[in-house]
């Protein structure tokens, strides 16, 4: 809808008014004339989301709330992954596994106590004397330790590859020092094997000379990446480790990791990015990195603690994980009775929650990521660049990008990738878009299908009920896999951009054969009471997903329409802001927590922590490494994530500590007795624990609203 052009990029989503309570009714419909939209920085603000801006509006019973505060301390927030294979994830132990130690002086004894006159004898046999004679000297070399100017040697010529692959493998297998690789004559068809010493205890630094001899072979090319680092051969080339973070997320902790040792972020796997303002414990894996190399890290790191070593073979990919287990503690809880609060948990446990996307998945910026979604699927690249840019960038689309960017501060580093962008390429708004790493875009988008699936829920929901199916309604196949997997989008080159921690970085989407599995209920189903509102899902749109068959698949349509987009077909070709350039999900509307538990306390210190973490147990048993990050890490908070961060102190001191503080000073006795709420449950990896608080308090779970109930 080229015509189509808002004066104002915050009320950008134009969304119709549902029987009852709208769901968006700060959202104001304008007739936009065709000129371009202005930089949000000349806009009108307003305040963080609410729920209802987002389609949040329903719930799945009418059992009355209580009040209660979330997250007042980042310690009230715990979170541990739970894997593929339904294990809990929990940081248990600094120690080295038993084969470290090993892996370190497992190469120097390669060279020192292999007979390699023997193993030379069985190279004669396989590659003939000519070549047994060029590997026999160089080894020499190797062991005389004359290193500093040692060219690599090229075998005879091969047209075998199988042979080829073999001689590869027997070096690998009897030398662990040396590294092979491939390469060609000039001619482009003779090819031969490479050796040379590898960067290891016993190899070189990269100082072998690399040169086309009289041979004539082309011994200029780098060799292969694969065979660049030396790795003990008993060692899975993964080392998986347990990342325990307080107030951090996921890509920031593991990029502070990934700088002090000097790798890539993309060395790193894992399983998907885990809550901020929380204390999380989840699964990492790391290529080819030592354990020791992470563990000294120990004490140099604060707020983050790595242990639980391993070694495998394969590493991480997102989406890894069965889900979550959440040990989360509302204070300041006021009701007007303990019944109240049991039968709020009660109905909870029993009814379960309306499955949303959480106010997290929208990001918590000037300006929501569906906003800049709905942009980029209409096409409007000059206006979505102007929604990312915001209040942070002093650029109004036609000024000085020079100026811009020396004003742009060190850490946007995003902004600063856009307006480079914009100075290579002048005026060309979809390149500098393009500047932005393809997971995050794709968020933008996968926002905005999240966006018209909470309407979409709460239209289900408030039409029809959960009592039923009705005809018309998604399900899943009977005899079908009922599982969800999540995949978590991540940067893939730049961990530091500022948008990491404005949004919720994961997308929920199903297994193909899951796709497969969906159907239409129609009447005879349900004369049959084949399905239970359990199996109702509703799509997250794509070119592979179907629409319900009644009322609900037009609540999509319409609000899709009154924002100027289409989701049969793409306007603009550009697959990265299409849905139909997108495969699609479909989710659950209706979510029970798993293996639910609560307790009713008191207590009359805000400062003493009601859970204990992983580090707190396990400064029991380990206290020196343990009770540093819990005496030093735990108080810093140089980046808080939301509002609510700079509202309140996140130091965490222990609960002995604190307990001991308040015996010395007389006063635990004076000071008023308050209620609190301990929740502890698993849910999958695609859905929000704070949905499910808001189903059992029936409160907004919006910073604003929060921070109401701190004071």
């Amino acid at each position: 809808m080229r015509g189509r052009c808002l004066l104002n990029p915050l009320p950008l989503l134009l969304t119709p008014k549902p029987p009852s309570r709208p769901l968006a009714a700060h959202f104001r419909a304008r007739a936009a004339p065709h000129r371009p939209a202005p930089a949000p920085s000349s806009a009108p603000r307003r305040g963080p989301l609410d729920e209802p801006d987002v389609g949040i509006s329903r719930f799945a019973s009418s059992v009355p709330g209580f009040r209660g505060a979330l997250k007042q301390r980042y310690s009230d927030f715990i979170v541990h992954e739970v894997a593929r294979d339904g294990a809990l994830v929990r940081l248990t132990s600094f120690d080295l596994p038993d084969d470290d130690e090993r892996g370190d002086n497992a190469e120097d004894a390669d060279g020192d106590d292999v007979d390699h006159s023997r193993v030379l004898e069985s190279f004669r046999l396989l590659c003939g004397e000519a070549d047994y004679g060029a590997l026999r000297g160089f080894l020499e070399r190797v062991l005389e330790g004359d290193d500093g100017d040692l060219s690599p040697i090229i075998l005879s010529a091969d047209a075998d590859k199988a042979h080829r692959s073999e001689v590869h493998e027997f070096i690998k297998r009897n030398f662990k020092f040396l590294v092979t690789d491939t390469v060609e004559q000039s001619d482009g068809v003779q090819k031969c094997i490479r050796v040379r010493l590898g960067s290891g205890p016993r190899g070189g630094r990269g100082r072998n000379r690399r040169a086309m001899g009289s041979s004539g072979w082309r011994d200029d090319r780098p060799f292969d990446s694969r065979g660049s680092t030396s790795w003990p051969y008993h060692l899975g080339k993964y080392l998986r480790f347990h990342l325990y973070k307080e107030n951090r997320d996921t890509q920031e902790a593991l990029g502070v990791i990934g700088k002090m040792l000097g790798v890539q972020p993309r060395s790193f796997g894992f399983a998907g990015t885990k809550d901020k303002r929380a204390v999380t414990t989840q699964q990492v894996t790391l290529f080819k990195v030592h354990a020791s190399r992470l563990a000294a890290l120990n004490s140099k790191l604060a707020g983050i603690r790595v242990g639980d070593f391993s070694y495998i073979n394969e590493g991480l990919a997102l989406g890894q994980l069965r889900g979550n287990r959440f040990a989360i503690t509302l204070r300041n809880v006021v009701a007007e009775s303990d019944g109240v609060i049991k039968a709020a948990v009660d109905g909870l446990s029993k009814n379960g929650f309306i499955n949303y996307y959480g106010l997290q998945r929208f990001g918590s910026g000037s300006v929501p990521g569906h906003f800049i979604g709905a942009a980029l699927l209409r096409g409007e690249w000059r206006h979505a660049v102007s929604l990312i840019l915001g209040t942070r960038v002093c650029y109004k689309g036609h000024g000085d990008i020079d100026a811009a960017l020396s004003g742009i501060p060190r850490h946007l580093t995003l902004e600063r990738s856009m307006l480079q962008r914009l100075k290579k390429y002048p005026g060309n708004y979809l390149q500098a878009l393009m500047a932005i790493p393809k997971t995050l875009r794709l968020m933008y988008v996968h926002s905005y299908q999240s966006y018209l699936w909470n309407h979409a829920a709460s239209m289900r929901v408030e039409k029809y009920g959960i009592s039923q199916v009705v005809e018309g309604d998604l399900v899943y196949k009977k005899g079908c896999s009922l599982g969800e997997a999540a995949t978590a989008d991540t940067f893939d080159d730049d961990d530091s951009h500022t948008n990491s921690s404005e949004m919720e970085m994961s997308c929920e989407t199903l297994p193909e054969e899951v796709v497969k599995s969906v159907k239409i209920a129609d009447s005879e189903d349900i004369l049959n009471a084949v399905y239970t509102f359990e199996d109702v899902v509703l799509p997250l749109p794509g070119s592979e997903t179907l629409f319900p068959g009644n009322e609900v698949a037009g609540i999509y349509h319409e609000i899709a329409k009154q924002d100027g987009i289409s989701l049969i077909e793409s306007v603009h070709g550009i697959t990265d802001f299409s849905i139909t350039g997108m495969k699609g999900g479909y989710r659950r509307v209706l979510q029970r927590p798993i293996d639910f538990e609560w307790d009713l306390m008191t207590y009359t210190d805000d400062n003493v922590p009601l859970v204990e973490t992983d580090l707190t147990v396990l400064s029991r048993t380990q206290s020196s490494e343990a009770n540093k990050l819990l005496s030093d890490g735990s108080s810093s908070c140089s980046s808080c994530d939301s509002e609510l961060d700079a509202s309140f102190d996140t130091s965490e001191p222990t609960t002995e500590a604190s307990s001991e503080k308040t015996k010395s000073i007389g006063i635990s006795d004076l000071l008023p007795e308050k209620l609190a709420v301990k929740l502890e449950f698993t849910l999958p990896a695609s859905s929000y624990a704070t949905m499910a608080i808001r189903e059992l308090t029936k409160t907004s779970t919006s910073v604003a609203y929060q921070k109401t109930l701190n004071y």
